[in-house]
C-alpha cells in the first residue's frame, strides 16, 4: 500500500469528491479557518461542482461554522460536529491559554462573568466591537479576542455570518441545531488514516497520551498499517491524483511528518507557521503554485520540483480549469522550470 496515496484518498483528495460544503468539511473533521480565501480553496479541492459563493452561503446558513478547535486555532467545522469538537478540544486549549488571559487581566471568574453577559444579549449576530461595548469587562487590545476565544472554547459562542469583510459572533444554542457525538480517533482516521497516535497528536495539538487513549478506546475497529492504523471499515485507494492545495491545507496539517522532499521543505514551510500552496500528486508534494488574479482572469503558475510529464500537465490543466470555474473566472496554467533545491 502507498501510505500517502491512501491518506490523500481518505482526506478527500482522491477520485470521489463531496457534493456539499458540510460533507467536505466533515470528511476531514475541520478545515483551517483563519484565511477565508484559503478555506474556500480547501473546500474546492474536495468537492465537485461547487463555487466559492456556495462556501459563503453554507456559512451564512449555519451549515458550517468557524470556531477555535485543533491546536487552539480557528477552524471551519460542520454545524452538526460543533458540540463534540468543542467538547474534545475546548477545555484543553482554554486551559492552555489561561496564562495569556491572566496577563491581559482576565481571570477565569471575569471570563465566566462576561460569558454570562453574552448569553443575555447575543441573540443576533454581533461584531467584536459591538460585543466589547456591551460586556462589562476591560477588553482593550488583545483582551477582546482572548475573551471571545474563551467563550468559544467553552462552547457558548462561535463565529456567525460575515458582515461584509468583518466576522460576527453568535450563541451556539441560537445558531446551531442538533449535533452528534463522535469518537475522536474514528473521525480522525476516517479523514487521515492510515495514521498513528503521534500523527493524531500533531494534528490536534492534544498530548500524545490523550491521542494514544483515543486509539485504545476503538482498538477493535483498527487494522495495523506500518507504524499506524486504518479503520477496518475503510478500503484504501492508492490511485494517484494531482491536486492544487491552498495555504494551510488540512492534508499537510494532518500528520507528524509531511510528504515534502527534504531539499524543498523551506519552499512549503516558509516560517512563522505558514504552509504555502502546493501541488500534491498521490499525496506527495511535487511543487508549488501561485495565483495572479485580475477581474476576469486567473493565471496559475506551477513551479515543479522536478520535470513533469505530459500526463501530469494535463491533470494540472484540469485542476486549473476547475479552480477557474470555482472562482468564476477564466484560468490558464503556466509551468515554470523545476525549482532549485533549498
Amino acid at each position: 500500500m502507498d501510505i500517502w496515496a491512501a491518506r490523500a484518498h481518505a482526506n478527500g483528495l482522491g477520485s470521489a469528491r463531496a457534493g456539499t460544503v458540510a460533507d467536505a468539511v466533515r470528511g476531514v473533521v475541520a478545515l483551517q479557518g483563519q484565511d477565508v480565501r484559503a478555506t474556500r480553496l480547501a473546500v474546492r479541492v474536495r468537492t465537485g461542482g461547487l463555487t466559492a459563493a456556495d462556501v459563503d452561503d453554507a456559512v451564512a446558513r449555519g451549515e458550517v461554522v468557524r470556531t477555535w478547535a485543533m491546536r487552539g486555532t480557528l477552524h471551519l467545522v460542520a454545524a452538526v460536529d460543533l458540540r463534540w469538537v468543542t467538547g474534545v478540544f475546548g477545555p484543553y486549549f482554554r486551559d492552555r491559554q489561561r496564562p495569556r488571559r491572566l496577563r491581559l487581566g482576565l481571570d477565569d471568574a471575569a471570563c465566566a462573568r462576561g460569558v454570562g453577559q453574552l448569553e443575555t444579549f447575543l441573540h443576533t449576530p454581533m461584531t467584536r466591537a459591538e460585543i466589547v461595548e456591551r460586556v462589562d469587562l476591560d477588553l482593550a487590545g488583545q483582551a477582546a479576542p482572548y475573551f471571545l476565544g474563551f467563550a468559544a472554547l467553552d462552547g457558548v459562542i462561535c463565529r456567525g455570518p460575515e458582515r461584509g469583510s468583518e466576522p460576527t459572533y453568535v450563541l451556539v444554542d441560537d445558531w446551531v441545531r442538533g449535533g452528534e457525538d463522535s469518537r475522536l480517533a474514528v473521525r480522525y482516521l476516517r479523514g487521515y488514516g492510515p495514521a498513528s497516535p503521534s500523527d493524531l497528536s500533531a494534528w490536534s495539538g492534544l498530548p500524545v497520551t490523550t491521542a494514544r487513549k483515543a486509539f485504545d478506546d476503538v482498538r477493535d475497529l483498527l487494522v495495523p498499517v506500518g507504524d499506524g492504523f486504518r479503520l477496518r471499515e475503510t478500503e484504501p485507494d492508492g490511485t494517484p491524483h494531482a491536486r492544487l492545495l491552498g495555504h494551510f491545507d488540512a492534508f499537510l496539517l494532518g500528520y507528524r511528518e509531511r510528504p515534502i522532499p527534504a531539499e524543498h521543505v523551506k519552499s512549503i514551510q516558509t516560517g512563522g507557521g505558514f504552509v504555502m500552496p502546493s501541488v500534491s500528486v498521490g499525496g506527495r508534494i511535487r511543487g508549488t503554485w501561485s495565483l495572479k488574479s485580475t477581474r476576469d482572469h486567473l493565471g496559475i503558475g506551477v513551479t515543479p520540483f522536478t520535470t513533469i510529464s505530459a500526463q501530469l500537465t494535463r491533470e494540472l490543466s484540469a485542476e486549473v480549469a476547475d479552480l477557474g470555474r470555482f472562482l468564476d473566472r477564466s484560468a490558464e496554467l503556466s509551468v515554470a522550470e523545476p525549482r532549485t533545491a533549498d
